[in-house]
């Protein structure tokens, strides 16, 4: 049936591994505010993801390093799933090889691991260049064998072109950032970086907290401040309203992509927003957050492979886009993570 055909999954190389275009994201275990599932039915959902070729795991925060772990562990072959967890540096950090080794051998021994799939390098204060320091002290342990792959998170483009540069093509493999038809920011000045550099983007947000989907289709502006919206879906509520233009708007753009779904055989609006962003060469994979054992849509994600964007769809795409303030959210909020600086 049209709309429902099984699709090759789409892989891409990043360092040691081959992974899928699409991960699973398990931000959402690290609080009850999205809703919550026993650790059993947690185990259970990770598997199914597993079973239908999503293998790759990332953004591991509070508990989902520990969840993930001991489901790592109970699998007969653990070597065919791939985790990505992240450093995060938050505060002025004397650095010195203990401190960064220790991290690492936080994540490992959390993660039930001798080897971290892809670590994933956050550093607040830009001002503070010891974010080379870091990087350094990791390829050291990385040529040790502590970890395979080395990845950057919510690095602006500057940044990111500078520590590629200083410390040598290959060893940077990835930069997580968000990306989606509501925030373009990664196609001035990061798209170009990858390209130069042999990165790949992970991106987050594609489908802005679940707000790029049918069931929001024709349904009035919500409440900010209801209560009733996920914290996601509040922070990507807020990006449309205040910094990419407003309900009504974003309501033309459902309708486009529901236009361009049916073109296809009757995908959803979310097959076609998770398109648009993995047809940028520069872009490895999509993390889609999943509420394991709560909310998943591994079957509709499925369909987002197989297939790409016409010019007719992207020409309506963008006669949408030319509307809104995506073009200025680079001067508005700044580059890619500067939300969170």
């Amino acid at each position: 049936m049209p709309g429902t055909r099984p699709q090759p999954k789409e892989t891409f190389p990043l360092g040691p591994f081959t992974v899928p275009r699409i991960w699973v994201g398990l931000w959402q275990l690290s609080s009850n505010a999205w809703g919550s599932a026993s650790a059993a039915k947690i185990r259970q959902a990770m598997a199914r993801h597993i079973e239908m070729g999503y293998n790759a795991f990332a953004d591991h925060y509070g508990s989902s390093e520990i969840l993930y772990g001991q489901f790592k562990e109970s699998l007969p072959n653990p070597a065919e799933v791939v985790g990505a967890t992240k450093w995060c540096v938050f505060r002025q950090t004397e650095l010195s090889r203990s401190v960064v080794e220790n991290a690492v051998r936080e994540r490992m021994t959390r993660m039930r691991t001798t080897t971290v799939d892809l670590l994933q390098f956050h550093w607040q204060d830009y001002s503070d260049k010891g974010y080379l320091t870091a990087l350094q002290i990791l390829q050291d342990l990385q040529n040790e064998g502590l970890i395979s792959a080395v990845g950057l998170c919510n690095f602006d483009a500057i940044r990111t072109d500078e520590i590629c540069t200083q410390l040598g093509p290959g060893f940077i493999v990835s930069n997580q950032v968000q990306f989606s038809l509501i925030d373009t920011r990664p196609l001035h000045g990061m798209a170009d970086v990858c390209e130069r550099h042999n990165v790949k983007l992970l991106t987050y947000g594609t489908l802005c907290g679940g707000f790029l989907a049918d069931q929001w289709m024709n349904q009035p502006e919500p409440d900010l401040y209801s209560g009733v919206l996920t914290p996601s879906q509040r922070k990507y509520l807020d990006m449309i309203l205040k910094a990419w233009g407003n309900w009504a708007l974003f309501q033309s753009l459902l309708a486009v992509l529901r236009d361009i779904g049916d073109r296809h055989g009757g995908l959803s609006i979310a097959n076609i927003a998770t398109r648009w962003v993995l047809d940028h060469s520069f872009v490895g994979a999509v993390i889609i957050g999943a509420r394991l054992g709560v909310s998943e849509h591994t079957d509709d994600n499925d369909r987002a492979f197989g297939f790409s964007l016409t010019d007719e769809d992207n020409r309506a795409i963008e006669a949408v886009q030319a509307r809104s303030n995506g073009h200025r959210m680079i001067t508005l909020i700044g580059d890619c993570g500067a939300e969170y600086r």
